[in-house]
């Protein structure tokens, strides 16, 4: 066997494509859309229930994530206790999740459990009760967990963001001590008859998915969920009021960091300039290497961390860009990120650091396809998005293809510093 040339680096071949496992889709009588994502042998599946966020009015938030985090606190037949203890003698987790748009319910569990299992899911999901002692205990917590909170400028900076941005909308909304005390059972129960329906849910299973799992979700959930449905509430799109660039600064006098959130409202993943705006964001600040982080951590010293991001809604999406730094050079940081986006307006990329940035973010992609619950997470991200799973081979091929020209004109059009709201929580010098 000839001896290997560890003076040779390894082949380099980029990556073109990801071969991702489509779902099949199962229909049920009450039109519950089941995927199913099934591969492996071991005897394990992630049940998720999924919800559309029901909104009668925009600043409602607060009671759809009470009524998501309290429905395992309790129905007719189990109390909080009950529940916990059968969940964790089967060695399951039953896990609810509060998103901006969706609200889930997911149950990780051995098949063979899962004849114990899904009963008592139905059962919350069509009977939980929200006991006035447990609303009680939540309410108390939370609002503990608020008061810390706000005593953090990394968390009041994103409040004081979400709302300058969005305004009185549910993107905008952000819950004070008052709300907290004005949460009622009835409220929460109303609340959860509107939103927990059959047809506003949709199930996606992953793993080792027989046809017996299969068959046990439609028996349970493919029928009447209960006796007197409630329609759901229409999701009426919350209209936007675009937000004035603002430099807001709450001064806290002892401060020693300055927390920074930078940013606007910007396209939503359904636009076609998405997946290259995603470029263009990655090179600024969206990885180790992005510009913000050489400028600001590397060369300067000011932070230990700074980095950009964009999220797509349902109804919006936005641009932000974070840090905390040393309370002394926050305006010299403000004028080194005002100065980075204003060199991706004024400059074309490098190709060398062009190529890497695609590299990164393709191996990343591929990075995170590690198990089938990965596959199901990338089907839910572009499914909620109003788009298939065809969008990653769009996504591919404008990675792989884009151009410095083509960022310098999504540049000029998607950033514009003078144009953002700007929120300083610490002190300006």
């Amino acid at each position: 066997m000839p001896m290997l040339d560890r003076t040779l680096p390894p082949a380099f071949r980029p990556i073109t494509g990801f071969d991702l496992i489509r779902p099949r889709l199962v229909t049920f009588g009450n039109g519950v859309k089941l995927f199913v994502f099934r591969e492996g042998t071991q005897d394990l599946v992630r049940i998720e229930w999924v919800f559309n966020n029901v909104f009668e009015r925009e600043s409602q938030g607060l009671l759809n994530m009470a009524v998501n985090e309290l429905m395992l606190e309790g129905t007719s037949a189990y109390s909080s206790a009950q529940i916990a203890e059968l969940v964790d003698f089967h060695g399951a987790f039953l896990v609810p999740q509060f998103g901006y748009d969706q609200s889930t319910l997911t149950l990780f569990s051995l098949n063979k459990h899962l004849g114990n299992l899904l009963p008592l899911v139905k059962d919350i999901l069509t009977d939980a009760t929200f006991p006035e002692a447990e609303l009680e205990t939540y309410v108390r917590n939370n609002k503990q967990k608020l008061q810390v909170s706000l005593k953090k400028n990394s968390f009041v900076a994103r409040r004081l963001f979400n709302k300058r941005v969005f305004g009185p909308t549910r993107y905008g909304y952000v819950p004070g001590m008052a709300d907290y005390d004005r949460l009622s059972d009835e409220a929460l129960l109303a609340q959860f008859l509107k939103q927990c329906t059959a047809d506003n849910c949709t199930l996606v299973v992953s793993g080792n998915v027989t046809d017996d799992v299969i068959a046990s979700l439609e028996r349970l959930f493919g029928g009447q969920w209960r006796d007197e449905t409630v329609a759901p509430a229409a999701d009426n799109p919350p209209v936007f009021v675009p937000p004035h660039a603002l430099l807001m600064v709450d001064e806290r006098k002892e401060a020693l960091q300055s927390a920074i959130r930078i940013g606007y409202q910007s396209i939503q993943r359904r636009h076609p300039d998405f997946p290259g705006l995603q470029v263009l964001n990655t090179v600024l600040g969206g990885y180790f290497g992005s510009r913000l982080m050489v400028n600001i951590r590397e060369d300067k010293g000011y932070t230990y961390n700074i980095s950009s991001a964009l999220v797509s809604l349902k109804h919006a999406a936005f641009f932000t860009l974070a840090s905390e730094v040393g309370v002394q050079v926050t305006k010299a940081t403000l004028a080194e990120i005002e100065s980075e986006i204003q060199r991706l307006r004024d400059e074309p990329v490098d190709e060398a650091e062009l190529a890497l940035v695609r590299n990164y973010m393709m191996g990343a992609m591929l990075g995170s396809l590690e198990n089938i619950f990965s596959h199901a997470d990338l089907f839910k991200n572009v499914y909620f998005s109003g788009l298939d799973l065809d969008y990653y081979d769009y996504y591919t091929q404008v990675v792989n293809t884009i151009t410095p020209d083509t960022l310098l004109r999504l540049a000029n059009t998607y950033l514009d510093y003078d144009k953002m709201v700007k929120v300083v929580v610490g002190k300006l010098v």
